[in-house]
């Protein structure tokens, strides 16, 4: 899904950073816009109500995969003074700083798909990436009947979602003491990388590889391209990857991987939905993600962390999911 990102510029500074304006100035800060699922975050957080309807007032920033470009973008927000701050962080501890300085100011932030290690944030609306992480591994481990040889992709070292998919990965290893993993690095979620990764690791490791454990969609893809581009076929591997991102759901189709969606609009709507209510007290949420995930209430907008669940991409669901990004 590619949706061209647009940001609505606030024009009105608040005079007292503890009273809001009745529209609300609310900053999302995001690790980065490169890649599809922060693209799909970033547009269903601008296909919110309160942002079609005007009530708030919405600028995404693109952190460009950088921390310190983060921590410049929440002084910015501190600066121009807004209500709120949703953040997505690059990295879970660079992150703290950023987080330190919007309370210092007096500004509520709410952390939205990756952690940062703070215990200032006003809450958080993600999902539990240790899970997803053995669920992808428990796939690949089962195909490849708990032994062989795999290979482990990562995310960007130091982000909340590698730390703890990877502890899902290693939790899910641990059950399978015959399985050794041959291969360990980070592609820091980027196809591109995946597929050079792949490229060495098949060069290095000719017909031993079982299984490709991708900590996301675009690498697991990446891999896949690896192996068409050396003539091997694709089903003699046992990949999954996270994030359900459209080209996976034609991998899943295909029957070329497993994969497992991340929900980024409940994500995104819901961070924004609690963002408002951190500055609007009698603000009720406008969403519909609160009634798509029953066992995740909305419980007034004060709860320290909201979990969105997981969904297996499956032969079932797919083209229902597919059907949702035209």
């Amino acid at each position: 899904m590619k949706k061209t990102l647009f940001a609505i510029l606030a024009t009105t500074a608040l005079t007292m950073p503890a009273m809001a304006q009745d529209k609300p100035k609310i900053g999302a800060a995001v690790y980065g816009l490169n890649a599809e699922f922060m693209q799909i975050w970033s547009a269903a957080l601008e296909d919110h109500p309160a942002v079609k309807e005007g009530l708030v007032e919405l600028t995404i920033f693109d952190g460009r995969y950088d921390a310190l470009v983060q921590q410049e973008q929440f002084d910015t927000m501190i600066a121009q003074d807004f209500d709120a701050i949703i953040f997505v962080p690059i990295d879970i501890e660079a992150g703290a700083a950023a987080v330190d300085a919007a309370a210092a100011a007096g500004i509520p932030v709410v952390g939205s798909n990756t952690r940062v290690n703070s215990d200032k944030l006003k809450s958080y609306v993600g999902s539990d990436d240790v899970k997803s992480g053995y669920m992808e591994a428990k796939y690949v481990l089962d195909k490849i009947g708990c032994k062989g040889e795999v290979v482990i992709i990562e995310g960007p070292i130091g982000q909340s979602a590698q730390i703890s998919r990877l502890e899902g990965n290693l939790k899910a290893l641990a059950e399978c003491p015959d399985v050794k993993v041959i291969e360990q690095q980070t592609a820091n979620w980027s196809r591109a990388e995946a597929q050079t990764l792949m490229e060495n690791w098949l060069t290095a490791h000719p017909d031993t590889i079982d299984g490709i454990i991708g900590q996301n969609d675009e690498m697991a893809l990446g891999a896949i391209e690896a192996i068409k581009a050396a003539g091997l076929n694709v089903t003699d591997f046992a990949i999954a990857g996270i994030d359900g991102i459209t080209d996976a759901l034609l991998a899943v189709k295909a029957g070329d991987m497993a994969s497992i969606l991340q929900d980024a609009r409940a994500q995104a709507q819901g961070a924004l939905d609690v963002a408002i209510k951190s500055v609007k007290p009698d603000y009720e949420p406008m969403s519909d993600i609160w009634t798509t995930y029953s066992d995740m209430p909305w419980n007034g907008g004060t709860d320290a962390e909201y979990s969105v669940p997981w969904t297996p991409v499956t032969a079932e669901n797919v083209d229902a999911l597919l059907a949702l990004r035209k």
